[in-house]
């Protein structure tokens, strides 16, 4: 009982594999994807899904898009899940191989295979995943999950999914079918859709700040050099004053 592993531990894990320092704007994001993610592994009911690698390979990806330098995105993500000792290109593998699949489907694909989960398994894989979480009493939903079957549909349907009445009226089907917590994931994914929102919004300020000062760079630079006369003198030190 005492080998269970501790925030601490993860975190430390976690920065012997990525030893660069992180963005101010990101390390946060990190550290609680980083929290929620070694809460989950040491949660008993917790099983992992390729569903759940979707929903984690996800949100990495759309909260660190912009992060500067570019290549520090991969191995930040690979410190993520390296430091909860499991293998990030499982995740990535897994997560991608799902969301090529959910592109050759509809939402009504994912409604009347959710539908029946309870009653038999067949088919494919995400069927069988289906079937998998709505038979189990103790099935450990998380926020990750529901950002997982949330990017399902938004690759089954990427139109359809700017209609926010009809997106709710389909992930309450879903989470009906699968025995989840209706208004918990709803709540879930409104905050995941308001977070990104904001972050998207910091990274517009931060990208104008940036470009405003490198401007202000540039026009000091860009001084011409006049060597001063006894005439032109005067006027060259009343200018930059």
């Amino acid at each position: 009982m005492n080998n269970i592993r501790t925030v601490s531990d993860t975190k430390r894990a976690f920065y012997s594999i990525h030893t660069r320092p992180i963005n101010s704007i990101y390390r946060r994001v990190v550290e609680e994807l980083m929290v929620e993610m070694h809460l989950l592994s040491v949660n008993v009911d917790f099983q992992y899904d390729p569903i759940y690698a979707l929903g984690v390979v996800t949100a990495f990806d759309r909260f660190m898009q912009g992060y500067l330098p570019e290549t520090d995105q991969e191995s930040i993500f690979n410190a993520l899940i390296g430091a909860l000792q499991e293998d990030p290109q499982r995740y990535r593998a897994e997560a991608q191989q799902l969301q090529e699949f959910a592109q050759t489907l509809s939402v009504t694909d994912l409604l009347s295979w959710a539908e029946g989960a309870s009653n038999f398994e067949a088919g494919n894989d995400l069927q069988s995943y289906f079937h998998k979480i709505a038979i189990n009493p103790k099935y450990k939903y998380n926020r990750l999950f529901a950002i997982g079957l949330f990017t399902l549909i938004e690759q089954s349907d990427p139109q359809g999914i700017e209609n926010k009445e009809a997106t709710e009226k389909t992930l309450d089907q879903l989470a009906s079918g699968l025995n989840l917590p209706q208004d918990k994931l709803q709540k879930d994914l409104e905050l995941y859709r308001s977070n990104l929102e904001k972050l998207m919004q910091a990274r517009i300020v931060m990208e104008e700040l940036t470009q405003a000062e490198r401007k202000r760079r540039e026009q000091r630079g860009a001084k011409p050099a006049v060597s001063p006369t006894p005439e032109s003198a005067p006027e060259e030190v009343s200018t930059d004053s």
